[in-house]
């Protein structure tokens, strides 16, 4: 590879269509598309406070570098991408890309990974609203997440020791498994089908409503009210559910609930089982 060491960019396009290049300890002032249209890249210990450097790239590699606000927009449309150890404050840092590996990072970026295809996050931390909304094919392990309406139409993907702190979460989402993981927040996975928790804690009011297709193994259920209405629901759930309101149909095993809420008439009451021991 050809090695770019300790230089300073800005303006447009410095890098424009570079290929099989190592960037060493070089900062991007303010410009735009500093690396756009390029392939084999690796950067490692750089700085960006330029928009838009990595668009439309392919196979590159970004480690131990800093993103500042400045950097809005600065992955997008790329593929075959791995960062590792970055610190990132800016902005909707990926859209529409796919292969995307994250691991050690920690970010403070609102509305990123949008339309992103095949995404792995691992031992990372992640603060803003929106996070990979339209996502497919996502993998999130020893992943902490502070930011609201997350996951929102997600299809396909595995959530592994996670804590997600996020009112409206899951929304809309297809074929997602949990296992292991805190999700805290307000209205969780509204309008989700084929949505499974193991062995998880739920933290938060009228989670698990319209949805399709629920199961629930093994989980907590903490400040849960009016959970599972006009849901189809198979859950085992080991604590006290504050209430339940008309679920649509299936099992429901919890330690206790507190208040069962079946007042609507025009559902089959009959095609919902409660089980509970005290």
């Amino acid at each position: 590879m050809n090695v770019i060491e300790k230089e300073i960019f800005e303006g447009e396009r410095p890098l424009y269509k570079s290929f099989d290049v190592l960037i060493k300890e070089c900062e991007f002032l303010p410009g735009e598309s500093a690396i756009k249209e390029s392939r084999n890249i690796k950067a490692i210990n750089c700085n960006f406070k330029d928009k838009y450097p990595f668009w439309h790239n392919n196979k590159v590699e970004i480690q131990d570098c800093y993103f500042s606000e400045d950097s809005r927009a600065a992955i997008w449309y790329t593929g075959d991408l791995l960062m590792n150890n970055c610190k990132v404050d800016a902005p909707k840092i990926f859209r529409d890309g796919e292969n995307i590996t994250i691991t050690n990072t920690v970010m403070d970026t609102e509305e990123t990974l949008w339309d992103c295809k095949n995404v792995k996050i691992v031992d990372s931390e992640f603060k803003g609203n929106y996070l990979l909304l339209h996502g497919e094919n996502i993998e999130l392990t020893n992943f902490k997440l502070d930011g609201n309406y997350s996951f929102q139409h997600v299809k396909g993907g595995i959530v592994r020791n996670c804590v997600i702190k996020s009112k409206d979460a899951f929304w809309n989402t297809e074929n997602i498994t949990v296992y292991d993981s805190v999700l805290e927040g307000e209205y969780l996975a509204w309008y989700s089908k084929n949505l499974k928790l193991v062995n998880c804690t739920i933290i938060g009011t009228q989670p698990l409503c319209y949805a399709e297709n629920l199961i629930l193994e093994n989980c907590k259920m903490i400040n849960t009210d009016l959970c599972f209405e006009y849901t189809s629901v198979q859950a085992d759930v080991t604590t006290i559910i504050d209430s339940v309101k008309n679920p649509t149909s299936g099992v429901i095993k919890a330690e206790g609930i507190k208040e069962l809420i079946l007042d609507d008439p025009k559902l089959d009451h009959s095609k919902t089982e409660i089980i509970t021991k005290a």
